[in-house]
């Protein structure tokens, strides 16, 4: 099985999908697929170990035409195609319609309610020129979770769609936390409005806990940090730093380094960093534009409804909570992980999606 993997960016400062794709890739190639990641060269890509069956190749859009034009049912099984809004997506998701090869589409979020607000009149316009027919004439549509599923049908597409979350490669995953009571909450992910930082600043400001810190990382528009910056010293707010990007064994040392992890997001298809801070033993606040319902029925963390007034009762629970009891709210995270977010069960299942779109097209 040959299997083509287009996705906009690498780049270590893109989010979940720059990683969560090539680990997934990684696994699938274990499985005896082939595997080519299609993809925009970039300063930073992240570093990709790749095999005799498992390649990267980087393309500009003028240069993935002439591939795409290339490629015949002979050649490729499978067009898998990451995020619907990219253009450079786009191109192959034509070319496989012409050259009948069967595709999957995954939206990486980007069809959320919360993502759909945004420049309305722009979505609208995509929808008309290209997204529509790129999600109809689609083979499957891959989720991660099934309120992703359920606002993809809310907007009227009828494609089967198929729900395997994102995976956790556990044999990269430190060991977990031991010392609990740094009194320090950590987040971690894009700088970006999505990430509801000025209302978790707003929660925080109203909680005047001297004893706890509040940790702030991750990278975004130059500007908007900016912003944030200016919040902080403009509102007097105490015991707050942005500690910029982490990447690699600093991003473990500082998930570790929180007793809480804190994610305000408007929306999320996933939120990978979520199943990151659960591997490593960090109780998880979050809310419930994630699928991460699990906080509450594994106890190991706090799911709840996006507000100011929600989050400053959430987070003085949480400093209030012993430390024995974080610890142990922390190794039913770390369980939780291991038995639903294996990478390796997630690529067996994603194989068995391939498996099932090629037999119906024959």
């Amino acid at each position: 099985m040959k299997v083509i993997h287009v996705v906009g960016s690498i780049d270590v400062s893109a989010g979940g999908p720059s990683r969560s794709v090539p680990q997934t890739c990684k696994e699938l190639a274990n499985l005896d697929v082939e595997i080519e990641i299609i993809t925009r060269e970039t300063e930073n890509p992240v570093k990709v170990p790749t095999t005799e069956n498992f390649r990267v190749i980087y393309k500009s859009i003028v240069q993935l035409f002439w591939f795409g034009f290339s490629l015949s049912k002979q050649k490729v099984d499978v067009i898998h195609l990451q995020h619907v809004w990219d253009p450079y997506v786009h191109v192959l998701a034509g070319i496989a319609r012409l050259k009948g090869i069967p595709y999957v589409v995954t939206p990486r979020g980007m069809l959320e309610p919360w993502i759909m607000k945004q420049r309305p009149l722009k979505k609208r316009i995509g929808r008309f020129l290209y997204l529509n027919k790129d999600l109809k004439k689609a083979n499957a549509i891959h989720v991660t979770c099934e309120l992703e599923k359920r606002n993809i049908i809310a907007l009227g597409f009828e494609t089967p769609t198929i729900n395997i979350p994102n995976g956790v490669l556990l044999n990269a995953i430190p060991e977990p936390k031991v010392n609990y009571g740094t009194k320090k909450v950590v987040f971690l992910s894009r700088i970006h409005e999505k990430k509801g930082i000025e209302l978790l600043l707003d929660a925080w400001k109203q909680i005047k806990n001297t004893a706890w810190s509040l940790e702030i990382a991750g990278e975004g528009d130059e500007n908007y940090i900016k912003s944030i910056h200016e919040i902080i010293k403009k509102e007097e707010i105490e015991n707050v730093s942005l500690v910029g990007a982490q990447y690699g064994e600093e991003k473990w040392t500082f998930l570790k380094g929180g007793d809480v992890f804190v994610l305000p997001t408007y929306s999320e298809n996933f939120g990978i960093v979520v199943a990151e801070a659960l591997a490593v033993g960090v109780p998880v606040i979050t809310t419930t534009g994630t699928p991460w319902e699990e906080l509450k029925t594994h106890q190991c963390g706090w799911w709840i409804e996006l507000s100011v007034e929600n989050l400053k009762q959430t987070l003085l629970e949480a400093m209030q909570t012993p430390e024995e009891t974080l610890q142990k709210m922390g190794q039913q995270g770390i369980n939780l992980v291991k038995k639903n977010y294996d990478i390796a069960v997630v690529a067996s299942n994603v194989k068995k999606m391939y498996t099932q779109i090629i037999k119906n097209k024959g």
